[in-house]
């Protein structure tokens, strides 16, 4: 008799997404989550965390047998997506950047327990750029130098390239970059 409820107690299976997700700020962001067992089960509980660096995790929401208990601080944000234990966060925003946490408790002949960490990043999209000169009137042909600067407003993961005619331009003696 007690082989036979090891072998049963023994299988609790939660698959994530083995890397990070990116979401864009603003957004929905699903992470998907499945489970499965091979018990029978009178009771399954599934428990949302959220940790930033250096700081304690914190109760997003959680269910026992679907019906879900969200903390009422999130509970317009964070979404349970039953049967499985996906999770939706809507709107996405900068301070969601971080570890979730998703556990699962499978009760039958004994509980059954397994739990798994998906990392978030946000990414902000970048907007348009602007170019200034200067000098501002432009320079006359073959007097002196112009400087452009070309920033963007917002957005995450910035990278500057500069062309001329379609094609990249590189340091030399007529272009220097900073």
């Amino acid at each position: 008799f007690f082989h036979f409820y090891a072998g049963i107690c023994s299988a609790l299976k939660l698959t994530v997404p083995s890397h990070t997700i990116h979401g864009i700020e603003g957004q929905p962001l699903h992470l998907p989550v499945d489970y499965n067992f091979n018990a029978t089960a009178s009771e399954i509980q599934i428990i949302w965390l959220f940790e930033r660096s250096q700081s304690n995790p914190k109760y997003l929401l959680g269910s026992v047998n679907q019906r879900v208990v969200p903390d009422l601080e999130y509970q317009h944000k964070f979404t349970l997506i039953p049967p499985n234990a996906s999770l939706r966060i809507n709107p996405l925003h900068l301070s969601d950047e971080g570890n979730y946490i998703v556990k699962v408790n499978v009760r039958g002949n004994g509980t059954i327990a397994a739990s798994q960490k998906i990392q978030v990043a946000v990414d902000v999209p970048v907007t348009k750029p602007t170019v200034h000169t200067e000098p501002s009137s432009g320079v006359v042909e073959y007097v002196g130098n112009i400087t452009l600067k070309c920033t963007v407003d917002r957005g995450t993961r910035v990278a500057y390239q500069w062309m001329k005619n379609g094609k990249r331009l590189h340091a030399g003696p007529n272009y220097t970059f900073s």
